[in-house]
């Protein structure tokens, strides 16, 4: 029996995604079920193994690719006497590091693999950057594959998670990962017990444990994070789920300005695009002057704009930053358009003159929506 404090004891919340199980044409993709939860300690990667264990125990070829135990004590119990993949070696700057060997497992085609932390970020001279990226390798190659990320880690999610824990969030992934998953297995935990697990020494050493209490794992932030993830779960399955009649498609349309507050702006119209089920688009006018540091920025805009799901288009400006706009929302049959408080940068000069009142004045039947700057 799991002792007091296992996760095993609780109960998550599995959530089978309709219309993803794969078609018959073509190569089958794997099934990929993902473990998510609000905050690191609440049991993902021990459900993982839990189930795996139970794979292995029904005679399916099911194995680590790779698990990360933090050192947990629950956890290492957990993998104990499972097979394990080794990990692929990389070179870097003379010292060893080791990564999911992504060929290893290609080559010998297990049935199901457990890849831990879905946003972990890959050593210098691996293949792809990103873990998820190589876990889309081995979902294409027929793989199933048992997953876990938190849920602050999701694009879309990271400014409102910035706003409410004031910790920006590094390693991300796109949301598409979350919503093209298979099943959805909802690891929850009351804030209050995840903070009893830290004080017990389940999550963290002793070392670390009153510092991540009074920063990141605090009770409102924690309620905040749980909040989060409920909704995010359930937004996902509800976007899976097949209507009758659909309704007016919606489009949003989000404009902006190389500017470092953009980010913001894309990721609100993703969630609201979301929240709609509907299509994003991301433009930015092209102006007379564009500096190295601004092209840099669009080109991050760009591919955040890509792992929401969206399109990123660049508009020819001659006409006025207004018009290009207003024939941009007219052509593309937007329902809704992000804009941002007008900016004094440099590139002020492309945004002169009132363009929310323009924009205002000359559209119809399209909701505006004004985000602030702060």
């Amino acid at each position: 029996m799991p002792d007091a404090e296992s996760p095993s004891e609780r109960s998550p919340q599995r959530l089978t995604l309709p219309g993803q199980s794969g078609g018959s044409a073509g190569p089958v993709r794997g099934v990929h079920k993902v473990f998510i939860g609000m905050a690191a300690g609440v049991g993902k990667t021990y459900r993982a193994l839990s189930e795996l264990r139970e794979r292995v125990a029904k005679g399916e070829d099911a194995l680590i690719g790779i698990v990360e135990t933090h050192g947990r004590p629950e956890t290492i119990r957990a993998a104990e006497g499972l097979p394990l993949f080794p990990r692929r070696v990389i070179l870097y700057g003379g010292t060893e590091l080791t990564e999911l060997d992504v060929p290893g497992l290609l080559a010998r085609r297990p049935e199901v693999v457990l890849v831990d932390e879905l946003a972990h970020t890959n050593a210098p001279g691996s293949e792809r950057q990103k873990r998820w990226q190589d876990v889309e390798v081995l979902l294409a190659a027929g793989i199933t594959v048992l997953s876990t990320v938190n849920v602050q880690h999701l694009e879309s999610l990271n400014d409102t998670v910035a706003r409410l824990t004031g910790v920006r969030v590094r390693e991300r992934i796109p949301d598409a990962v979350l919503s093209e998953a298979t099943e959805l297995v909802l690891v929850d935990l009351t804030p209050h017990d995840l903070r009893a697990r830290m004080k017990a020494g389940h999550v963290y050493g002793p070392e670390k444990v009153d510092q991540a209490l009074g920063n990141f794992f605090t009770s409102p932030n924690l309620m905040a994070l749980r909040e989060i993830a409920l909704r995010q779960v359930a937004s996902v399955v509800e976007q899976a789920a097949p209507t009758g009649s659909p309704g007016v498609h919606e489009i949003v349309v989000v404009a902006i300005a190389a500017e470092e507050s953009a980010g913001r702006l894309i990721r609100r119209g993703g969630q609201l695009a979301a929240r709609l089920h509907g299509a994003l688009h991301v433009v930015t006018i092209r102006g007379p002057r564009v500096t190295s540091d601004q092209s840099r920025l669009l080109d991050a805009y760009r591919t955040l704009t890509v792992a929401l799901g969206g399109q990123f288009e660049v508009l020819d400006g001659e006409s006025g930053v207004a018009a290009a706009l207003i024939g941009y929302v007219g052509r593309s049959r937007a329902t809704q358009v992000v804009m941002g408080e007008t900016s004094r940068s440099r590139w002020a000069e492309l945004w002169r003159g009132d363009l929310i009142k323009q924009v205002l004045r000359s559209t119809r039947d399209v909701d505006v929506h004004i985000i602030s700057r702060d």
